[in-house]
């Protein structure tokens, strides 16, 4: 099986790749400055997804699907025999920027999303820890949905930064929606990074990792924020429990 391969869970296909040949494979994306997006997936979108034709269409024109969730990696391995490696967007924007900057390649990077405290918090890190990195510009959109006038500006805005690469923190399926129908008119990779801001930037604490490693990552960020997030997750993990307990009975029973 080649390592560009995507494998369904449910409804949603992820790319069967290493975490090594995913940096490589996005970082000649944004030296090319190729208009193109990316994808972490974890159950909440898997589900969206399951729900929604319009958005599994849009999130299948992603560059790269990547098994951001442990109970993805799970999947593969259950329903298909291979071995996938967890690719978290917590884990890859710290990991792409130290290999942008260790290797002198001085990228120019735009962050978008999340609130003004949370990127000035993260630009102060970078520039602390990332010297390499050019910061091409970061934006603090409005909650609301925006016009199109608004968001053709914002275009204008990033491709007149030079940026290569934008990391794009405005939460699923939001986010997924806005890079798959804005990101040909980009000329950079956009990564779709959740709240990966505010932990790459100190103010979250994720996880331990022994939770991250039993597919418990869900119930820490529930623990933190039961009010907003127990309907989604108890929604999600059920469905997604169901529909991949019933992949798996289809595999043993009816292959």
């Amino acid at each position: 099986m080649e390592k560009t391969d995507r494998l369904r869970i449910v409804s949603l296909a992820v790319n069967h790749i290493s975490f090594k040949k995913a940096l490589e494979q996005i970082t000649m994306l944004a030296l090319n400055r190729q208009p193109s997006f990316v994808c972490f997936a974890n159950v909440h979108m898997v589900i969206e997804a399951y729900r929604s034709k319009s958005l599994l269409h849009q999130i299948s024109k992603a560059k790269l699907i990547l098994a951001d969730g442990q109970p993805l990696v799970k999947a593969c391995k259950t329903l298909y025999g291979v071995k996938q490696e967890r690719i978290a967007g917590m884990d890859f924007m710290p990991a792409f920027l130290k290999h942008l900057n260790q290797h002198h390649l001085h990228t120019k990077v735009f962050f978008l999303g999340a609130s003004i405290p949370i990127l000035e918090a993260v630009i102060e890190k970078v520039k602390k820890d990332f010297f390499n990195i050019d910061i091409a510009g970061a934006i603090s959109p409005p909650f609301r949905n925006l016009t199109r006038d608004e968001v053709n500006g914002l275009i204008e805005t990033i491709n007149q930064s030079g940026a290569q690469v934008v990391f794009v923190s405005l939460g699923c399926p939001k986010q997924e929606k806005w890079m798959a129908e804005n990101y040909q008119s980009i000329h950079a990779v956009l990564m779709g990074v959740g709240g990966a801001f505010s932990v790459f930037a100190g103010l979250q604490k994720r996880a331990p990792i022994w939770m991250q490693r039993n597919s418990l990552e869900w119930l820490h960020r529930l623990i933190k924020e039961p009010g907003r997030l127990f309907k989604r997750y108890f929604y999600t993990n059920m469905i997604f429990l169901f529909l991949y307990t019933k992949a798996i009975i289809s595999k043993v029973f009816f292959r």
